[in-house]
């Protein structure tokens, strides 16, 4: 049987999230976009509601919600402001390693705080020349009696000057290759951490980008996360989590473009009528609706298979690549409609297609999407 019906809770969850994003992230996305300031006091209330960490287990503090309930509260995040949006979720990424691979100590010690208190961590495997490539990081970890000493930099890095730790990707044996690397939970305060400048991006202003440097950083082996090894692993299991949840984010903004699209089109007039009764305008916000829709359904079924503990690469990557793109298409259309007013700041949508293009490039770019579509087509079948 298939059902695409919300349980009274996940459309509770839904309603919850689009209302705190009408009310307390739509009025101040332009202030963070035009300062890059970053909207501590945003997720601060986000936090209070239970709108992040949305994914930690019962048994460690947290709500326990399933992927497809973080998709929900993403897309109406992201509606809102998707480089707000990113600030809030990035916790997802960082901790989804830790609740797929950490002990329970663990988890104990880095997760259960998460949901005590109003904190964030970032993902550290990205590097100034490897990012597709994850196998080409040059960040080590060596091994001195029970301690680890990681030395490397780490770049683009999400949340870089907020988090209260990070999770980190590090060769402890290079001649291994992807299964030569490690992952490490460092708390921020560790010495010999160097946070770089934030990075003024071109969109999702919002979001705090930085590089983030370990300098002989000394990390204890009870912060080893899972054994040594299995960083490549876990570092790709989480993105099985979290792509879902930043493809809803994705249909978010795709939606908010649309929305401000039909609105123009139903005010603006030419040649006598609005421009929603010519056919060039018409079919494009109906190409937009149609694209919209197959992200969200996409999302929701690789969201869905990870739900029910099922293996969701391939659907994660295609939801991830099509909702990226369609994000962007969509952007682009909305501000073709809203012609030369689209290209103004003074309207809302030249925003949205600046914060469109990063989703087709983290979390993996949407050309890797494809190679990894390809790969379960060709490998897997």
């Amino acid at each position: 049987m298939i059902d695409f019906a919300l349980t009274d809770e996940q459309q509770q969850l839904r309603q919850l999230a689009h209302e705190f994003a009408e009310k307390e992230i739509v009025p101040k996305a332009a202030h963070h976009d035009q300062t890059g300031e970053f909207p501590r006091e945003v997720c601060r209330k986000a936090w209070e509601l239970g709108l992040m960490n949305t994914h930690i287990p019962e048994a460690f503090g947290g709500p326990g919600l399933g992927v497809i309930d973080g998709c929900l509260v993403a897309e109406e995040v992201a509606w809102g402001c998707t480089g707000i949006g990113t600030a809030m979720e990035a916790n997802t990424l960082a901790e989804a390693p830790v609740i797929v691979g950490g002990s329970d100590e663990q988890k104990k010690r880095f997760l259960m705080p998460m949901t005590r208190e109003f904190k964030f961590a970032a993902y550290c495997v990205t590097e100034p020349q490897a990012g597709s490539d994850v196998q080409g990081i040059k960040t080590a970890a060596r091994r001195v009696g029970e301690d680890y000493v990681l030395k490397g930099s780490k770049m683009w890095i999400t949340n870089g000057s907020v988090a209260d730790w990070y999770f980190v990707v590090a060769y402890t044996d290079p001649a291994q290759r992807y299964k030569g690397m490690s992952a490490f939970l460092v708390p921020r305060d560790t010495p010999g951490i160097e946070v770089g400048k934030k990075e003024q991006n071109l969109g999702q202003r919002a979001s705090d980008t930085r590089a983030i440097t370990f300098n002989d950083v000394k990390v204890p082996k009870a912060n080893l996360l899972g054994k040594e090894g299995q960083g490549w692993f876990l570092a790709m299991a989480a993105f099985d989590h979290s792509r879902p949840v930043v493809s809803a984010a994705a249909v978010g903004l795709a939606r908010a473009a649309m929305d401000h699209a039909v609105r123009y089109a139903k005010e603006r007039t030419t040649f006598g009528v609005p421009i929603h009764k010519h056919q060039t305008v018409a079919f494009t916000v109906a190409e937009m609706a149609m694209k919209i829709e197959a992200a969200r359904l996409l999302v929701w079924q690789s969201a869905w298979k990870i739900d029910r503990g099922e293996r969701n690469t391939r659907e994660a990557a295609c939801a991830k690549a099509f909702a990226a793109d369609t994000a962007m298409q969509t952007a682009l259309d909305a501000v073709q409609i809203f012609g030369g007013y689209g290209y103004s700041r003074e309207y809302p949508v030249e925003k949205l297609m600046r914060d469109a293009k990063i989703f087709q490039i983290y979390e993996g770019t949407s050309q890797i999407q494809r190679l990894i579509i390809a790969k379960e087509i060709f490998e897997r079948a």
